[in-house]
């Protein structure tokens, strides 16, 4: 308990301090969000720095591998495919400032750099027996061996587009992110298996960041960091055999990405929409609902699944 609480205090500092370093910083070079013109709530927030995921991202890889030292292969594979995935979040969020618009990376390149850096995790997963996957609220594992080499591209690919999407007001993805690596820390945890340390690092780094990115922002996480948490999220998950608690924990990163995929698919073959905006935070907003309500509720659901997922362990 010692080391969680020294864990979560190390992340949270040097989160603060990277952020306060950063924010001047990307003021400083001009490196500000461009909104996308029809989302008009958003209208006034053009110019924004981001890139700011920089900040909790170097925090919880210094902060675990104080606290953890460099020894322990899942947390080093942990953390360099957390690397990994923000070098790519970071590609798309300079190509964004550099063209001065909200188009960065193609949908088809961010799915090859995500389907490589997955393809490492599912290679590691084999090569070192870390097949068997934990079933929610039934108390037994199953092994599903070669499988691990469909689903675990699959997993990292939906969890990091889906985290994503969920990037879309002050504090939401941040706040979600925390509650869930919260519950899957202390999941860990109870369960024995590891990786509880790094998902603390990871709860102080969001913490010490939300104060700057919590509505009204000062700062976003960008591409750079979304992607990243992402990452970061499904290699806690799935390297300590805990994949099938992301759908259930993280229930409103799914709800970002199902509610993309009914608004397109059903639009494609009606011309209407069904919500008013996707993904769904969007249209709740533009229902009239405040920034922090709609982040404050994610972050309750987040929490709610994650009290009954602890429950039935």
């Amino acid at each position: 308990m010692k080391a969680v609480l020294i864990a979560v205090a190390l992340s949270f500092a040097i989160s603060m301090l990277l952020s306060l370093l950063l924010l001047p910083l990307l003021k400083r070079l001009k490196a500000g969000q461009y909104i996308l013109g029809y989302v008009k709530e958003h209208a006034n927030k053009s110019g924004t720095p981001t890139m700011g995921g920089f900040a909790f991202v170097a925090a919880i890889i210094i902060s675990a591998l104080c606290v953890c030292g460099i020894h322990d292969g899942k947390l080093n594979l942990t953390l360099a495919i957390t690397a990994a995935f923000a070098v790519v979040g970071f590609l798309d969020d300079f190509l964004k400032i550099y063209r001065k618009d909200n188009a960065g990376l193609k949908p088809y390149q961010k799915i090859v750099f995500q389907l490589a850096i997955s393809a490492i995790a599912a290679a590691y997963c084999y090569k070192n027996g870390v097949t068997a996957i934990n079933v929610p609220f039934a108390g037994v594992s199953a092994d599903i061996k070669w499988g691990v080499l469909l689903l675990v591209p699959l997993v990292f690919t939906a969890t990091v587009n889906c985290v994503n999407l969920t990037d879309g007001l002050d504090g939401l993805a941040g706040g979600t992110s925390s509650a869930y690596l919260f519950f899957i820390g202390v999941l860990a945890y109870m369960q024995a298996c590891g990786g509880y340390i790094a998902a603390f690092c990871g709860v102080g780094a969001l913490g010490a960041f939300l104060i700057f990115n919590s509505n009204k922002a000062c700062m976003f996480m960008g591409d750079t960091g979304s992607l990243a948490l992402g990452g970061f999220i499904s290699c806690i998950s799935v390297f300590y055999g805990n994949t099938l608690y992301i759908p259930v924990i993280g229930i409103m990163f799914v709800v970002s990405g199902i509610s993309v995929i009914i608004q397109v698919i059903y639009y494609k073959r009606t011309k209407r929409r069904i919500f008013l905006m996707a993904p769904l935070h969007h249209h709740f907003q533009m229902k009239g609902y405040s920034e922090c309500k709609i982040a404050y509720v994610y972050f309750a659901i987040t929490s709610f699944m994650g009290i009954i997922s602890l429950i039935f362990v």
